[in-house]
């Protein structure tokens, strides 16, 4: 049998985000394409960090809602609105340099599958980013693509 390496498992066409992006549109990406997270590159295409569906959870959940009690059909605020309203700003206007993880495992295009597998589960890690020596993005392996390479043959 044929040693995989990550170029054999990889997936090449890789969705990307710039650290300029906003949350809201990294959000409508994970949402559109059914995916968990996504490699941040620069204007080379050289790997800068991820950000993950957990990076945007862990950040929300930073926004508590302002408490009230209920007189008499009206509502009287406990807690300060305005703060309420400049958390949901600050979190709509986040850019993905401000969450993403930029301590980020890399693998290379001829790292066996084998490594690459022990590398994610030591890790406990959902995807890599495949590189070039230069940085450069050339594909990605996620669980499912090593699900696939297993049982696929």
């Amino acid at each position: 049998m044929e040693i995989k390496t990550a170029k054999d498992i990889m997936t090449s066409e890789v969705i990307v985000v710039k650290k300029g992006d906003t949350i809201a549109n990294v959000a409508d990406l994970l949402i559109k394409e059914k995916i968990g997270g996504l490699p941040v590159v620069d204007s080379n295409n050289k790997v800068i960090g991820i950000i993950s569906e957990t990076d945007i959870m862990k950040k929300e959940k930073y926004v508590e809602a302002p408490q009230f009690i209920n007189i008499l059909q009206g509502l009287i605020l406990l807690d300060d609105i305005k703060k309420f309203e400049n958390d949901i700003k600050r979190i709509a206007a986040y850019k993905v340099e401000d969450i993403m993880s930029t301590d980020i495992v890399k693998v290379y295009e001829d790292d066996t599958f084998d490594d690459i597998a022990n590398i994610m589960i030591k890790k406990s890690i959902n995807r890599v980013p495949v590189v070039d020596k230069k940085n450069t993005l050339k594909g990605i392996i996620c669980r499912y693509d090593i699900i696939r390479a297993m049982y696929k043959e």
